[in-house]
């Protein structure tokens, strides 16, 4: 790591309104080294990479790149000094093919300039190359896996030169292969000399790619460290003030009768005789690897895409849900995986969101009684803490967390009796992920069945009274709380040839 600096912030603070969301942050950024950025939702980490990359301004504080002061005004801007962000969900032109997503924004040709297609494609290959990654960039972008995606965002950061990479959250949606495909190629960039920005919430990776850390807490900067001189313990203190104990337990809950039960589910090509139920005041979890086909089996009970044969009951009474309405009318709920394009409308309010699936309550009539909206929108506020500026702030505002919780919020006004939960703590931070399995046993103990799907195992160990286990599209395990171990679960996730499965 080289001793001078990249980037230099001094002073930097940045308000939203009257809501002060980083305060007089410095921070020295320097060559060849690979730097986190942790801190709970809201903490502030973001918004300092946002400024950085030219997405916010800062209310105050200067900014020097190799020692010369600089303003980034924009996203533009930020990409002709050598920046780039990678954001969680990769944002590109999704019926353009990748080569001419590589080179948007980069040509400096007038606008009768011919387009040199040939050398174009030839450029995107010479940078998948140098990635190390196989993705035919003539295809477009939309056939691509999240994963691909973002290796395309990196090989846009290497077409312009990029000195500053900043990856945001970028191995929440991966597999395990992916994330270890991920840091080969991070660890490729940094021993270039180039400086990456690490924001995550996953202490494990921190200490496997990291350098150096950086901990945010309430908008202050409190402490940057090499990553080998503090432990976890000392980390999760600094981001929430205060030791965190054990934040992963089971409630105990009394199990009723059943509430949900599939019957032979199955969607040609992708899932095949799935059947399994879930009780009343029962957490059950869906364990697998990516792709294993459990999201898609989420969709098809909630009426998202309904599968082609099969039974689904609702208290015993088999019902034929094509719709999510008729989902919702039958008392189930659907917190999708992906929140930013399923989950939230992200230009309408907090409250807006919050009311969104009682249309009947909000407004009986056909037209929204405000006061009716703003009344249950500010106690679900209230009763899941969500942190924000006013309930007529766009969601989009809110940290990822608070989106999460305004998600949840809004299906609880629908008082469901069944809650599909698909990765509810994706991409949160622990001191929230704590208040989420707080408010899951909660719901648990009321009585409601919970089909919970995640992809961390130690959140099904602990929460969970079963765990289901998909593989290909086919449930090949369910494991009792007491026998459930990560060895049993990834020994049921891994895909077998047939000669191994009949061993």
């Amino acid at each position: 790591m080289n001793d001078t600096p990249l980037i230099s912030a001094r002073g930097i603070s940045k308000h939203f309104a009257s809501i002060d969301v980083l305060r007089d942050v410095d921070l020295d950024l320097h060559p060849g080294e690979i730097h986190a950025l942790l801190g709970e939702n809201g903490a502030g980490k973001s918004t300092f990479a946002k400024i950085l990359a030219g997405v916010h301004r800062p209310s105050r504080g200067t900014l020097t790149l190799n020692g010369q002061a600089v303003e980034i005004n924009n996203p533009i801007a930020a990409q002709k000094l050598g920046i780039t962000l990678i954001h969680q969900e990769p944002i590109s032109f999704p019926d353009l093919s990748v080569a001419e997503n590589l080179v948007l924004g980069r040509s400096d040709d007038g606008w009768l300039a011919r387009v040199p297609w040939a050398q174009m494609t030839r450029d995107a290959n010479r940078l998948m190359d140098l990635l190390g990654v196989r993705i035919d960039v003539t295809k477009p972008m939309r056939g691509l896996s999240i994963a691909d995606q973002q290796m395309v965002e990196i090989a846009r950061a290497l077409a312009s030169d990029s000195r500053l990479i900043i990856m945001d959250e970028p191995t929440a949606p991966l597999t395990p292969k992916e994330v270890a495909t991920l840091f080969t190629i991070a660890r490729r960039l940094r021993d270039e000399g180039r400086t990456i920005i690490f924001i995550s919430h996953r202490l494990e990776e921190v200490r496997a790619l990291c350098d150096r850390v950086t901990i945010f807490r309430d908008g202050n900067k409190v402490a940057t460290e090499a990553i080998g001189s503090v432990t976890d313990a000392d980390i999760i203190r600094l981001m929430i003030g205060r030791p965190l104990k054990e934040y992963m337990h089971k409630q105990g809950t009394t199990i009723g009768e059943v509430a949900l039960e599939v019957e032979n589910l199955t969607l040609p090509g992708v899932f095949v005789d799935i059947s399994f139920a879930v009780r009343k005041g029962e957490i059950v979890g869906l364990g697998g690897l990516v792709g294993a086909g459990r999201t898609d089996v989420a969709k098809a009970i909630f009426g998202v895409t309904p599968a082609a044969s099969g039974l689904v009951k609702v208290d015993g009474k088999a019902v034929a849900i094509r719709t999510p309405d008729e989902a919702i009318a039958l008392g189930l709920a659907f917190v999708p995986e992906d929140r930013a394009t399923a989950g939230i409308f992200r230009t309408l309010s907090v409250e807006q969101n919050i009311t969104a699936a009682i249309p009947g309550t909000i407004a009986p009539a056909g037209f929204i009684q405000r006061a009716v909206e703003k009344t249950l929108a500010a106690d679900a506020v209230k009763k899941l803490r969500i942190r924000l500026a006013s309930l007529r702030q766009p969601i989009g505002e809110l940290s990822g967390g608070n989106q999460q919780k305004a998600i949840l919020a809004r299906w609880l006004l629908t008082d469901p009796s069944v809650l599909v939960l698909d990765e509810p703590t994706r991409g949160i931070d622990i001191g929230v992920k704590a208040e989420f399995y707080d408010m899951i046993g909660e719901l648990a103990a009321q009585g409601r069945a919970i089909l919970l799907i995640s992809s961390e195992l130690p959140e099904l160990l602990a929460l969970c009274d079963r765990i289901l286990v998909m593989a290909e599209g086919r449930l090949t395990a369910d494991i009792p709380r007491a026998e459930a171990t990560q060895e049993t679960i990834m020994s049921a996730a891994v895909p077998r040839t047939r000669s191994e499965a009949a061993a």
